[in-house]
């Protein structure tokens, strides 16, 4: 029968159609008794059936391998390292030299190139594309693909010099952008270029288009679950934040009640800081103001001048007890098991005011006793028997043992201090008050040299001021008047001799003691007799004469070295020791009188000191 094919050479030219790899299609049909054109047309439908087939395998291919990407991706949940990985899938599936990622930010309406896979130049990483130039600012007002076989001559979008310079670097002739769409929104634009002139076919664009889809999901659900944890995170850090103000709140409220207690029954201020290290978990000490030095003193006088609780380094915290101006002390915590917070400050600066009033209250009460004890020490020292006949009585009804004192020392404080070293005195035990413009502290200790280191010490602390004490023991309190003049003579004589801050006893300054006792008015007649021509001429003629002489007796009596140290020309020196020897006599550098009138010089050089 004409025009018929066998069966086998049916199935071979089938066979040829699905076949793999290239089959001689048209030997397939030799022996066939058929016209030569039917064979051709034969031939030519096999191979576009073949074609088709290879066409639809690849596809399955790319769908298979797509399908496999996008589980792989939704799997990931940190963005930053999905959008390396959507990268890198995008690279394998395209095949092009390079791949990259621009995110789209929807304020600035800008695209930044984010993520990259092929590239060679640093600079494309991080490169931002301005709004409505380049082949993406198409893609994203057009939320579909762009491409362009070749970047230099592509007419269809504005070039920008940056991006062209960028796109150069990198060598990229075709490229092929597809936007990543959630909804209605752009999040960004997925590129493959090449590097060569390439036309992008259907199938690699719808291919790229398709994973794009794919990848915008899995981005915007890794965004959404990263900002949802976010939120989880930041809603659990307000909870916790409010659990700890509830709870400090909770504390404050325990501090503010057994504050209150403590006022009310009559607490003391070492009992606030105990009330506020157990409220607040941490320790608290009183400190008085002499404890302060280093960095607590510098946060102590920080939150003196602000009124705040203040950082004292290495976990510690400081704030002042004040009362108006005047400084009482300070409380200093060291962070325990509770944060130190705007609450726990709060409460800190709160339980400094407490500790404050209690202060003033016990010194309101100390004040009181003070007085009756300067009442007390006045009287001891008067010279009116019928004050002192009872001050024994008086004393022991203070729990002050007279008998057991043994030592006294004289201060000298300026006067807008002498309160505040009363204070700091009042807890050493013994008297203590203030009496002719010295403050006067009698003690048990049998030394009077120890008694007046401690005392000075202790009153420095305070005040924070040159401070001279001067201690005198006694055997019994009828020989205090005495002791007590001389210990203030002798700091009249201190300051002359150089000495601003020091402690010291009257025995170690007893001829200057002796000499400006109760019976100064002798010096002033021993002056006038021995050197009073010499005094006179110097009030008359504003001379010199009693420095030069006082010089020239410590230079040992040498006109060359008086004259250096009174910076003075030698021959100047030897014309006033002219005229004192012509006011004193030829013979006053005999020894007997030279040595009365160094005594008499260096005692009117005391007297006119300040």
């Amino acid at each position: 029968m004409a025009d018929t094919i066998p069966v086998e050479i049916v199935i071979g030219l089938m066979q040829a159609a699905s076949a793999a790899e290239d089959a001689d299609i048209t030997g397939a049909l030799t022996g066939v008794d058929l016209p030569e054109e039917d064979i051709e047309r034969i031939a030519y439908e096999v191979r576009r059936l073949r074609a088709t087939a290879d066409r639809w395998r690849r596809r399955q291919q790319e769908l298979a391998a797509l399908f496999s990407s996008a589980r792989e991706l939704a799997q990931l949940r940190d963005v930053d390292e999905l959008l390396g990985r959507l990268v890198e899938r995008a690279h394998d599936l395209v095949g092009t030299d390079v791949t990259y990622l621009s995110e789209f930010d929807a304020e600035s309406r800008e695209l930044r190139v984010r993520t990259t896979l092929g590239t060679i130049a640093p600079s494309f990483l991080g490169l931002r594309v301005p709004p409505g130039m380049g082949l993406a600012s198409q893609v994203v007002e057009g939320r579909r693909p762009y491409w362009t076989s070749k970047y230099a001559a592509m007419t269809q979008a504005p070039h920008d010099s940056v991006i062209d310079a960028a796109v150069a670097a990198e060598g990229l002739v075709s490229l092929l952008g597809v936007p990543l769409l959630a909804g209605d929104e752009v999040i960004g634009v997925l590129f493959a270029a090449n590097r060569v002139e390439h036309a992008f076919s259907p199938e690699e664009i719808s291919l790229l288009s398709a994973f794009a889809d794919h990848a915008a999901i899995v981005l915007q659900t890794a965004r959404l679950l990263a900002r949802t944890q976010e939120l989880a995170d930041e809603t659990q850090r307000a909870y916790g934040e409010l659990a700890r103000h509830v709870e400090a709140m909770e504390r404050a409220s325990e501090v503010h009640s057994d504050l209150t207690s403590l006022v009310l029954e009559g607490g003391e201020a070492p009992d606030v800081a105990t009330a506020l290290g157990r409220a607040l978990r941490c320790r608290v000490t009183l400190l008085e103001p002499g404890q302060l030095d280093g960095p607590v003193a510098e946060a102590v006088d920080q939150s003196r001048r602000s009124g705040r609780c203040t950082p004292a380094g290495h976990g510690r915290y400081a704030v002042a007890v004040l009362a108006g101006p005047t400084l009482l002390g300070a409380l200093l915590l060291e962070e325990g098991e509770v944060e130190f917070g705007p609450v726990e400050r709060r409460t800190a600066e709160r339980a400094a005011q407490i500790t404050a009033l209690l202060n003033l209250k016990e010194d309101a009460l100390v004040e009181a006793e003070q007085r009756v004890r300067g009442d007390l020490l006045t009287d001891l020292l008067s010279d009116d028997p019928d004050r002192r006949h009872d001050v024994t009585t008086r004393a022991r009804a203070r729990g002050i043992q007279l008998h057991e004192l043994r030592s006294s020392v004289v201060v000298a404080v300026p006067a807008e201090l002498r309160r505040e070293a009363v204070r700091a005195l009042r807890r050493t035990g013994g008297l203590v008050g203030e009496h002719t413009d010295r403050v006067v502290a009698l003690t048990a200790d049998p030394d009077p040299a120890a008694a007046s280191a401690s005392i000075h010490s202790t009153v420095s602390r305070a005040v924070r001021a040159p401070v001279l004490a001067v201690g005198a023991g006694f055997a019994d309190v009828h020989d205090l008047p005495a002791q007590i003049d001389g210990a203030s003579a002798c700091l009249r004589v201190l300051p002359s001799l150089g000495l601003s801050d020091a402690a010291v006893t009257a025995d170690e300054f007893l001829p200057y003691t002796a000499l400006f006792g109760p019976g100064e008015t002798r010096v002033a007649a021993y002056l006038q007799t021995i050197i009073g021509p010499v005094l006179k001429w110097d009030a008359e003629h504003s001379g010199k004469l009693l420095p030069t002489l006082a010089a020239y007796l410590g230079n040992r009596m040498s006109p060359v070295a008086t004259a250096r140290a009174l910076h003075l020309h030698k021959n100047t020196v030897l014309q006033r020791l002219e005229r004192v020897s012509e006011l004193l006599g030829e013979d006053w550098q005999e020894p007997d009188r030279l040595f009365r009138i160094t005594v008499a010089v260096r005692l009117a050089h005391l007297t006119r000191s300040p």
